[in-house]
């Protein structure tokens, strides 16, 4: 489930540790893995991707929307150029490798069931967030469960929101950004922003908006635009060159994946052609006057936003509003966080004197949002991913107390064991149904009573069937006996039909401590029960469910009375031995 990449880190570090998989050098991670899936183009859910199956080497499928496929090697293109050709790094995967990985993607539609093999079955839910992605289900025989990626729960003005079916999987894995965060309305933040870039530009500041590159940066473009002609504002707002014109080509081209209302518009105006947003090229950085700037990365960790902050810090005139979410380690966590002096790369410090907002625009559920997803998908058990350990636990303590379900919260390497129920399907044949029908008569059965017929139960191959007991018998083979007896019960004087009853049902109570006795008040008493009994086989132990009942009836006048024992298709021994019991105990 995703191949992300770690911003914060430049070391072996910013991947994965594929050595939890598969143990020793010599196994291939084809070995153990089925397949993998991708939710959306992010590079901290795709960027080790063509490490993955170009340097591990993994030779499976790899499962992914049309949009993110779409997507996906170019911000991995854009990855590699910045850490190889800028940074100079060496062992990193190549261009070809990219090439050769999207090779080994297989595209799947929304609501599609996909059969990756004969076990194994997925199927794509819309998630909101970005373009393209992508909420899982994973389901192999009867167990299944569903792992979310990122996703959205408030649509907003150029996506959708999240939506999935009450599928009630046994483990549901989400993401817990914003694990304790409930968002004010989209209303005020967009009107806060507005405000916090006209009043920076107006007294000739300029402002930095690091984005990644599709996604929140749309968002924020739509709104500006709309709002520099409304105020009919001549400050440039630039662009990082070139990504404009490829996501707008993408947006074009994945109109179903975008919201309601683009899709309406679309037809008349193109939302994503902007006329006040022209592309930025890097000599702009020293232009004199305001003007607002999108830039990428979105957490400053290198690229063009990198580079327009250290020119922009010193400057008190000049604001950076961070839209998103930072990870720990990058330059956009620590100047949150209140950095005012940072050492960059070349050992220089970095005086940090601008206005640091932040604002979250982010495409990411918020805590009333993953509680709403639980609600809708009612899940056995729910597993948090993606975000920081002091979060969720209080996320995860909201969950057991409102769903009553247990919540598991794994640190990177630790094995988490989920205990599921299985339910064993088994086939009724319908002679018996048609039997059993016949004894209600002409009467509908009773929903609210459940009805209890006897049948064999028998294992062909891998299948459970209840069928005719006479049938089983001769199907294996087996001659049906029916036993019954009678034996006469003196009484003594002061004797009673129920206290004789009362004697036997005493007796077998005591000597059948297993099994369920009950007595009715009709004087008979009914020994029934539902017993595993194990056969061992050359491979494994099944057990199999064999159901039985017996009934002694006490009748007679009042000098003598009948003991009637009756069972059919029973076990011997266990009749043998209730003939037994009742004969040396009522010897009278």
């Amino acid at each position: 489930m995703d191949c992300g990449m770690h911003m914060g880190y430049n070391d072996d570090r910013r991947f994965p540790d594929f050595s939890y998989i598969t143990k020793t050098d010599d196994e291939k991670l084809t070995d153990h893995l089925d397949c993998v899936i991708i939710t959306h183009f992010h590079l901290d859910h795709c960027g080790a991707l063509p490490y993955m199956s170009e340097m591990v080497g993994f030779d499976g499928p790899i499962y992914m929307t049309h949009p993110t496929k779409a997507i996906c090697p170019i911000l991995l293109e854009d990855y590699r150029k910045i850490t190889v050709e800028r940074k100079g790094e060496t062992n990193f995967f190549t261009s070809e490798m990219i090439k050769q990985c999207m090779k080994k993607t297989v595209a799947v539609n929304l609501h599609e069931v996909i059969k990756v093999d004969d076990e194994l079955e997925i199927k794509a839910y819309y998630a909101g967030h970005v373009l393209g992605a992508a909420m899982f289900q994973v389901r192999v025989g009867q167990q299944s469960m569903v792992y979310t990626g990122d996703y959205n729960m408030t649509p907003d003005r150029h996506l959708g929101a999240a939506w999935i079916d009450k599928c009630r999987p046994d483990l549901l894995i989400t993401e817990s950004t914003y694990a304790t965060t409930i968002r004010d309305s989209k209303r005020c933040r967009e009107r806060d922003f507005l405000k916090k870039v006209h009043s920076c530009v107006e007294k000739g500041g300029k402002v930095l908006i690091p984005v990644f590159a599709l996604g929140r940066a749309q968002e924020l473009c739509i709104l500006l635009e709309s709002y520099w002609e409304r105020m009919n504002l001549k400050v440039p707002i630039y662009f990082s060159l070139g990504l404009t014109e490829k996501a707008n080509h993408y947006y074009k081209l994945f109109i179903t994946w975008t919201s309601q209302k683009i899709k309406k518009t679309f037809v008349h105006r193109n939302m994503f052609e902007f006329k006040h947003i022209k592309p930025f090229d890097r000599a702009y950085i020293e232009n004199p006057g305001p003007m607002v700037v999108f830039a990428t990365p979105g957490m400053l960790h290198a690229g063009l936003s990198l580079q327009v902050f250290k020119k922009w810090a010193p400057n008190p005139n000049n604001m950076i509003i961070m839209p998103g979410y930072c990870v720990a380690g990058t330059v956009g966590h620590k100047i949150l966080n209140g950095a005012k002096r940072l050492e960059m790369e070349n050992k220089q410090i970095l005086e940090v004197k601008l206005s640091v907002q932040y604002m979250s625009f982010s495409a990411h559920a918020d805590a009333k949002g993953i509680m709403q997803l639980i609600s809708w998908c009612e899940p056995k058990n729910v597993m948090l991913v993606h975000g920081e350990a002091e979060k969720m636990d209080f996320l995860k303590s909201k969950i057991q107390h409102q769903f009553g379900i247990d919540c598991f919260k794994p640190a990177n390497g630790e094995t988490a064991v989920i205990h599921t129920k299985h339910n064993i399907p088994v086939d009724v044949s319908l002679p018996l149904l048609k039997r059993e029908a016949s004894k209600l008569g002409s009467l509908p059965p009773d929903p609210k009573r459940p009805k209890i017929f006897h049948g064999a139960l028998v294992m062909k191959g891998t299948k459970l069937q209840l069928i005719d007991p006479g049938l089983a018998l001769k199907e294996l083979g087996l001659e049906e006996h029916n036993l019954r007896f009678t034996s006469t019960v003196m009484l003594d004087e002061e004797g009673q039909t129920t206290q004789t009853a009362d004697r036997i049902y005493q007796l077998v109570k005591t000597n059948l401590k297993e099994f369920p006795v009950s007595y009715s008040s009709d004087g008979s008493i009914s020994i029934s029960d539902s017993v595993l009994v194990q056969v061992s086989g050359d491979e494994e132990s099944k057990s199999v469910l064999v159901s039985w009942s017996h009934q002694v009836q006490v009748s007679g006048d009042e000098e003598s009375k009948s003991v009637l024992v009756s069972w059919s298709h029973q076990d011997e021994d266990v009749g043998s031995f209730l003939l037994k019991l009742l004969k040396e105990q009522l010897d009278t």
